[in-house]
């Protein structure tokens, strides 16, 4: 019997796992955080629903926390099988996982410090010892390479187009003669975006797991570059800093290609760029390492001398005393600072400086899960709670939604008509309610297909 569980990343947007139980084996696609809601953070802290023991193997579609984030504990609760995943996801795991052991050993010192928590004491859900111990159970693998688990059991990472090394999972079983294919699609990325390559197409599928973060949504049609250029110009005219919350991996490196091509274009002035960001300063180092991921128009920019990731007045602040320096900035100049949802790290002591400045800016370029700081804010709330304490929001906010790594409902869309045929099943997945239920609709209604919304803990028979 061949059985897949959804274990995560149901009726919400984090906690990527699934598990798929097949010719004996028993393998988990993702091993995620989830992020927003208490509701949902509390879940990384129950009981795995199977004994991590059981598991023989992790495969990773990406490196982003809420789809790698939870690896270290469980390999702590007895996991000891291999976490497979393409060379730049491993890159980026490495740094990714110990920033998140750190983070997490400093948010329980703070929280015992500071008394705010209603634990005593508050711990860790793991270490950056524990995600050292993790990272030695990666083997990492080339796109399209193949990973034969037994005779009749393969695998394969296909690029995705989302980030750095992000993939879909293609799993192929052969039994007794007929032959059954598993698409996991993790997080679906964009075509004709810079720097990498657009999603490949997938073909005779027979399972497939789609992810819904933008269901019934669009991306702006206008060019989320010529969009910055006007917030950009904007916050010059008021003389006040702008400072962009921005995930380390992937969309700081968006944001550093796109201000070095506005720079170039005389669309902005030249201003000075700061990196507040250890994990994003490390993250631009495995994509200058990995030139061999990128599209064709970054490759001959880098073979004709262009650091793609270097505006003119570029700053990488790793030390923290360089990053409480920019507090000092009092106009023009631009802050990039993680986490892209507000939701810890450096870039909420930006925020309280920040937010109660009407001469400063604040732009959020990426989706903001619900009950993250980074929606608190956009949905207009008069203060947001940072560290304990209430910050009133003063500073102008804008949003560019053109620069998400994710696919749009269209684009989405646009992806599964290239399949030769329909799946018999469509699992939606990493969505919040209504972007899964508008996505399914469209997908019954333009393609015909048989597509279902799981539930957390549910369990479907792959027949």
């Amino acid at each position: 019997m061949e059985k897949l569980t959804f274990l995560g990343a149901t009726g919400t947007v984090t906690g990527s796992r699934f598990l798929l139980e097949v010719n004996g084996n028993r393998l988990l696609i993702d091993c995620g955080l989830f992020q927003g809601l208490k509701k949902n953070r509390l879940k990384n802290w129950e009981p795995f629903p199977i004994s991590p023991a059981e598991i023989d193997r992790v495969f990773l579609t990406h490196a982003h926390i809420d789809h790698s984030g939870y690896l270290p504990r469980l390999c702590k609760e007895g996991f000891k099988g291999e976490v497979h995943c393409t060379h730049a996801t491993y890159d980026l795991c490495d740094i990714m996982l110990r920033d998140c052991g750190h983070l997490q050993e400093e948010d329980a010192r703070w929280a015992n410090k500071k008394g705010f928590s209603k634990h005593r004491p508050a711990l860790p859900l793991y270490t950056v010892e524990d995600a050292e111990t993790t990272l030695s159970r990666f083997e990492p693998y080339h796109y399209g390479e193949d990973i034969f688990i037994t005779d009749t059991l393969r695998v394969k990472f296909k690029d995705a187009g989302h980030i750095l090394g992000s993939s879909f999972v293609d799993v192929k079983s052969t039994k007794e003669g007929k032959v059954k294919r598993i698409v996991f699609s993790g997080d679906l990325g964009r075509p004709a975006r810079p720097i990498l390559r657009d999603p490949v197409q997938a073909f005779e599928v027979d399972f497939l797991v789609l992810e819904s973060t933008y269901g019934g949504r669009l991306h702006d049609n206008k060019s989320p570059e010529k969009d910055l250029a006007r917030v950009i110009n904007a916050s010059v005219k008021r003389g006040g800093v702008l400072v962009i919350p921005a995930f380390a991996v992937g969309r700081t490196q968006q944001i550093l290609y796109a201000l070095r091509e506005l720079e170039g274009q005389k669309e902005i002035p030249s201003l000075p760029v700061y990196v507040d960001s250890p994990m994003a300063i490390n993250t631009t180092t495995v994509f200058e390492k990995r030139k061999g991921y990128y599209d064709l128009t970054a490759k001959v920019l880098e073979l004709n001398g262009t650091r793609i990731l270097q505006p003119q007045q570029i700053h990488f602040c790793r030390h923290r005393d360089q990053s409480k320096a920019l507090n000092q900035l009092d106009e023009r100049a631009i802050i990039i600072s993680a986490s892209g949802m507000a939701t810890g790290g450096r870039i909420l002591h930006h925020l309280k400086y920040r937010l109660p400045r009407t001469q400063d800016t604040l732009l959020f370029i990426g989706y903001q899960a619900e009950g993250t700081r980074g929606r608190t804010i956009l949905d207009g709330e008069n203060t947001v709670k940072i560290h304990g304490k209430y910050i009133s929001t003063r500073a102008h906010v804008e949003n560019i939604s053109g620069f998400s790594a994710h696919a749009d409902s269209n684009e989405i869309l646009a992806w599964l008509i290239g399949f030769n045929r329909p799946p018999k099943k469509t699992f939606l997945v990493h969505g919040e309610p209504e972007a899964s239920a508008s996505l399914a609709e469209e997908i019954q209604q333009r393609l015909g297909w048989d597509v279902v919304v799981p539930k957390f803990e549910e369990s479907f028979r792959l027949e």
